[in-house]
Protein backbone atom coordinates (compact mmCIF):
# COMPACT_ATOMS: atom_id res chain seq x y z
CA UNK A 1 0.00 0.00 0.00
CA UNK A 2 1.16 3.48 -0.74
CA UNK A 3 1.57 5.25 2.52
CA UNK A 4 1.90 8.52 0.99
CA UNK A 5 -2.38 8.29 0.15
CA UNK A 6 -3.57 10.44 2.96
CA UNK A 7 -7.51 10.28 4.26
CA UNK A 8 -8.71 13.51 6.20
CA UNK A 9 -11.11 12.72 8.99
CA UNK A 10 -13.18 15.56 10.31
CA UNK A 11 -15.45 15.49 13.80
CA UNK A 12 -17.60 18.44 14.19
CA UNK A 13 -18.53 18.81 18.10
CA UNK A 14 -20.60 21.38 19.95
CA UNK A 15 -20.83 20.72 23.78
CA UNK A 16 -20.25 17.15 23.30
CA UNK A 17 -18.24 16.79 26.60
CA UNK A 18 -20.24 13.19 27.49
CA UNK A 19 -19.01 11.09 24.52
CA UNK A 20 -16.73 12.88 22.46
CA UNK A 21 -13.65 11.37 23.64
CA UNK A 22 -14.54 7.84 22.31
CA UNK A 23 -14.54 9.39 18.76
CA UNK A 24 -11.00 10.95 19.57
CA UNK A 25 -9.54 7.69 20.87
CA UNK A 26 -11.27 5.81 17.72
CA UNK A 27 -9.16 8.44 15.13
CA UNK A 28 -6.02 8.74 17.25
CA UNK A 29 -5.88 5.01 17.70
CA UNK A 30 -5.76 4.20 13.84
CA UNK A 31 -2.84 1.92 12.36
CA UNK A 32 -2.83 4.28 9.61
CA UNK A 33 -0.45 6.64 10.24
CA UNK A 34 -0.73 9.00 7.01
CA UNK A 35 -4.05 11.31 8.75
CA UNK A 36 -4.99 14.59 9.18
CA UNK A 37 -7.51 14.81 12.18
CA UNK A 38 -9.20 18.17 12.14
CA UNK A 39 -11.69 19.01 14.97
CA UNK A 40 -14.40 21.87 14.09
CA UNK A 41 -15.52 23.22 17.69
CA UNK A 42 -18.93 25.57 17.54
CA UNK A 43 -17.39 27.32 20.58
CA UNK A 44 -18.29 25.11 23.12
CA UNK A 45 -19.39 25.62 26.90
CA UNK A 46 -18.90 22.73 28.67
CA UNK A 47 -15.46 20.60 28.99
CA UNK A 48 -14.81 19.28 25.49
CA UNK A 49 -12.17 21.63 24.59
CA UNK A 50 -10.13 20.28 27.87
CA UNK A 51 -10.94 17.02 26.44
CA UNK A 52 -9.34 17.75 22.98
CA UNK A 53 -6.89 19.32 24.58
CA UNK A 54 -5.48 15.78 26.29
CA UNK A 55 -5.12 14.57 22.17
CA UNK A 56 -3.83 17.94 20.45
CA UNK A 57 -0.18 16.06 19.93
CA UNK A 58 -2.50 13.55 17.40
CA UNK A 59 -5.08 16.19 15.88
CA UNK A 60 -3.50 18.14 13.26
CA UNK A 61 -6.13 21.24 13.21
CA UNK A 62 -8.14 22.37 15.92
CA UNK A 63 -10.69 25.11 15.24
CA UNK A 64 -13.02 26.32 18.23
CA UNK A 65 -15.51 29.20 17.23
CA UNK A 66 -18.86 30.08 16.05
CA UNK A 67 -20.75 28.53 13.71
CA UNK A 68 -23.85 28.52 11.29
CA UNK A 69 -24.95 25.05 12.20
CA UNK A 70 -23.63 21.43 11.63
CA UNK A 71 -23.56 21.63 7.86
CA UNK A 72 -21.46 24.98 7.97
CA UNK A 73 -19.16 22.89 10.22
CA UNK A 74 -18.55 20.30 8.63
CA UNK A 75 -17.38 22.65 4.99
CA UNK A 76 -14.90 24.55 7.05
CA UNK A 77 -13.66 21.04 8.03
CA UNK A 78 -13.93 19.71 4.68
CA UNK A 79 -12.42 23.22 3.13
CA UNK A 80 -9.49 22.69 5.60
CA UNK A 81 -8.82 18.95 4.70
CA UNK A 82 -5.82 18.51 2.70
CA UNK A 83 -5.87 14.64 2.02
CA UNK A 84 -7.21 12.12 -1.04
CA UNK A 85 -10.16 10.99 0.79
CA UNK A 86 -12.27 12.81 3.21
CA UNK A 87 -14.37 11.21 6.41
CA UNK A 88 -16.76 12.37 8.54
CA UNK A 89 -17.06 11.27 12.04
CA UNK A 90 -19.50 12.72 14.26
CA UNK A 91 -18.46 13.34 17.75
CA UNK A 92 -20.45 11.07 19.41
CA UNK A 93 -19.63 8.03 17.05
CA UNK A 94 -16.28 6.28 16.98
CA UNK A 95 -14.55 3.74 14.30
CA UNK A 96 -15.05 -0.23 14.87
CA UNK A 97 -11.51 -1.09 15.31
CA UNK A 98 -8.01 0.72 14.81
CA UNK A 99 -7.64 -1.24 11.37
CA UNK A 100 -10.39 0.89 9.76
CA UNK A 101 -8.51 3.75 8.23
CA UNK A 102 -5.83 0.53 7.00
CA UNK A 103 -9.28 -1.13 4.84
CA UNK A 104 -10.25 1.81 3.59
CA UNK A 105 -6.90 3.34 2.27
CA UNK A 106 -5.87 0.14 0.49
CA UNK A 107 -9.12 0.06 -1.28
CA UNK A 108 -8.74 3.35 -3.05
CA UNK A 109 -4.95 2.04 -3.66
CA UNK A 110 -6.17 -0.80 -5.10
CA UNK A 111 -9.23 0.89 -7.10
CA UNK A 112 -8.08 3.88 -8.37
CA UNK A 113 -10.93 4.59 -10.46
CA UNK A 114 -13.40 4.40 -7.17
CA UNK A 115 -14.59 8.21 -5.59
CA UNK A 116 -16.35 6.36 -2.37
CA UNK A 117 -16.28 3.79 -0.22
CA UNK A 118 -18.96 2.85 2.49
CA UNK A 119 -19.73 -0.01 4.53
CA UNK A 120 -22.18 -0.98 7.35
CA UNK A 121 -23.68 0.91 10.72
CA UNK A 122 -24.33 0.10 13.87
CA UNK A 123 -26.76 2.01 15.64
CA UNK A 124 -25.76 1.11 19.30
CA UNK A 125 -27.09 1.80 22.87
CA UNK A 126 -25.89 5.48 24.33
CA UNK A 127 -24.65 4.25 27.16
CA UNK A 128 -23.92 -0.03 26.15
CA UNK A 129 -22.33 0.76 23.03
CA UNK A 130 -22.51 -3.28 23.04
CA UNK A 131 -25.64 -2.92 22.60
CA UNK A 132 -26.96 -3.01 18.98
CA UNK A 133 -30.44 -1.21 18.62
CA UNK A 134 -30.05 -1.00 14.61
CA UNK A 135 -28.01 -2.34 12.21
CA UNK A 136 -27.70 -0.58 8.75
CA UNK A 137 -26.88 -3.03 6.54
CA UNK A 138 -26.16 -0.98 2.95
CA UNK A 139 -25.49 -3.27 0.32
CA UNK A 140 -24.52 -3.07 -3.32
CA UNK A 141 -25.30 0.04 -4.59
CA UNK A 142 -28.61 0.64 -6.25
CA UNK A 143 -30.98 3.62 -7.20
CA UNK A 144 -32.10 6.48 -4.66
CA UNK A 145 -35.41 6.06 -6.53
CA UNK A 146 -35.35 2.67 -4.78
CA UNK A 147 -35.59 4.44 -0.98
CA UNK A 148 -31.47 3.44 -0.87
CA UNK A 149 -28.30 5.33 -0.08
CA UNK A 150 -25.30 5.24 2.25
CA UNK A 151 -25.10 5.28 5.38
CA UNK A 152 -23.28 9.11 5.42
CA UNK A 153 -20.75 8.36 8.60
CA UNK A 154 -19.59 4.86 7.03
CA UNK A 155 -18.65 7.40 3.64
CA UNK A 156 -15.34 7.78 2.67
CA UNK A 157 -15.30 10.28 -0.11
CA UNK A 158 -12.22 11.42 -2.74
CA UNK A 159 -11.41 15.10 -2.19
CA UNK A 160 -12.05 15.42 -5.57
CA UNK A 161 -15.75 14.90 -5.34
CA UNK A 162 -15.97 18.32 -3.05
CA UNK A 163 -14.06 20.71 -5.42
CA UNK A 164 -15.80 19.27 -8.30
CA UNK A 165 -19.45 19.57 -7.45
CA UNK A 166 -19.51 21.41 -4.07
CA UNK A 167 -20.04 21.22 0.24
CA UNK A 168 -22.74 20.70 2.25
CA UNK A 169 -26.00 22.67 1.01
CA UNK A 170 -26.34 24.93 3.98
CA UNK A 171 -29.96 25.37 2.93
CA UNK A 172 -30.75 21.97 4.30
CA UNK A 173 -30.56 22.20 8.29
CA UNK A 174 -31.55 18.48 8.91
CA UNK A 175 -30.96 16.53 5.47
CA UNK A 176 -27.60 18.50 3.74
CA UNK A 177 -25.68 14.88 3.85
CA UNK A 178 -28.71 13.35 2.11
CA UNK A 179 -28.59 16.32 -0.73
CA UNK A 180 -24.69 15.89 -1.07
CA UNK A 181 -25.04 11.99 -1.37
CA UNK A 182 -27.91 12.54 -3.94
CA UNK A 183 -25.47 15.00 -5.56
CA UNK A 184 -22.74 13.22 -5.96
CA UNK A 185 -24.09 9.52 -6.64
CA UNK A 186 -27.28 9.81 -8.51
CA UNK A 187 -26.64 12.94 -10.40
CA UNK A 188 -22.74 13.36 -11.09
CA UNK A 189 -22.58 9.35 -10.58
CA UNK A 190 -19.36 8.81 -8.68
CA UNK A 191 -18.11 5.28 -8.95
CA UNK A 192 -18.56 3.78 -5.13
CA UNK A 193 -16.94 0.37 -3.63
CA UNK A 194 -18.93 -1.54 -0.78
CA UNK A 195 -17.30 -2.72 1.97
CA UNK A 196 -19.32 -5.49 3.69
CA UNK A 197 -18.36 -4.93 6.65
CA UNK A 198 -19.48 -2.65 9.69
CA UNK A 199 -16.88 -0.06 10.46
CA UNK A 200 -18.89 2.74 12.69
CA UNK A 201 -20.65 2.48 15.58
CA UNK A 202 -23.66 5.47 15.97
CA UNK A 203 -25.21 6.42 18.92
CA UNK A 204 -28.92 6.55 19.06
CA UNK A 205 -30.29 9.39 18.86
CA UNK A 206 -29.04 11.23 15.17
CA UNK A 207 -31.20 14.74 14.83
CA UNK A 208 -33.19 13.44 11.95
CA UNK A 209 -34.79 10.91 14.09
CA UNK A 210 -35.19 12.06 17.15
CA UNK A 211 -38.72 13.21 16.81
CA UNK A 212 -41.67 12.92 14.55
CA UNK A 213 -41.30 16.95 13.81
CA UNK A 214 -37.71 16.22 12.41
CA UNK A 215 -38.80 13.48 10.65
CA UNK A 216 -41.13 15.52 8.94
CA UNK A 217 -38.94 18.27 8.28
CA UNK A 218 -36.15 15.47 6.62
CA UNK A 219 -38.96 14.00 4.33
CA UNK A 220 -39.79 17.14 2.96
CA UNK A 221 -35.69 18.20 2.53
CA UNK A 222 -35.96 14.81 0.71
CA UNK A 223 -38.32 16.41 -1.18
CA UNK A 224 -36.12 19.89 -1.90
CA UNK A 225 -33.11 17.82 -2.68
CA UNK A 226 -34.15 15.81 -5.41
CA UNK A 227 -36.02 19.18 -6.71
CA UNK A 228 -33.11 21.15 -6.46
CA UNK A 229 -30.58 18.49 -8.62
CA UNK A 230 -33.66 18.57 -11.34
CA UNK A 231 -34.75 15.07 -10.27
CA UNK A 232 -38.98 14.23 -10.84
CA UNK A 233 -39.68 13.25 -7.29
CA UNK A 234 -40.69 9.71 -7.07
CA UNK A 235 -44.08 9.69 -5.18
CA UNK A 236 -43.33 6.26 -3.41
CA UNK A 237 -39.88 7.14 -1.96
CA UNK A 238 -41.54 8.81 1.38
CA UNK A 239 -43.08 5.25 1.90
CA UNK A 240 -39.63 3.10 0.93
CA UNK A 241 -37.45 5.27 3.26
CA UNK A 242 -38.92 4.67 6.26
CA UNK A 243 -39.96 0.57 5.64
CA UNK A 244 -35.92 0.33 5.09
CA UNK A 245 -35.63 1.74 8.36
CA UNK A 246 -37.94 -0.07 10.24
CA UNK A 247 -36.59 -3.67 8.62
CA UNK A 248 -33.25 -2.77 10.14
CA UNK A 249 -34.50 -3.43 13.69
CA UNK A 250 -34.74 -6.82 12.60
CA UNK A 251 -31.01 -7.22 11.05
CA UNK A 252 -28.41 -9.12 12.37
CA UNK A 253 -24.70 -9.38 11.38
CA UNK A 254 -21.96 -11.90 11.82
CA UNK A 255 -20.06 -9.55 14.55
CA UNK A 256 -23.58 -8.52 16.74
CA UNK A 257 -26.95 -9.28 17.61
CA UNK A 258 -29.81 -6.84 18.51
CA UNK A 259 -30.44 -7.56 21.34
CA UNK A 260 -33.98 -6.10 23.58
Amino acid sequence: MDKNFKISIITVVYNGEKYVEDALKSVVNQSYKNLEYIIIDGKSIDNTLNIIKKYEDKISKIISEKDNGLYDAMNKGVQLATGDIVGILNSDDFYIDNMTLNKIAQIFEENRQIDIVYSDLMYVDEVDTDKVVRFWKSGKQQSFKNGWHPPHPTMFVKKELYDKYGLFDTDFKISADYELMLRFIEKNRANLFYLPETTVKMRVGGVSNKSIKNIVKANIEVLKAWKKNGFRVPFFIFFIKPFKKIKQFFVKNDKAEIRR
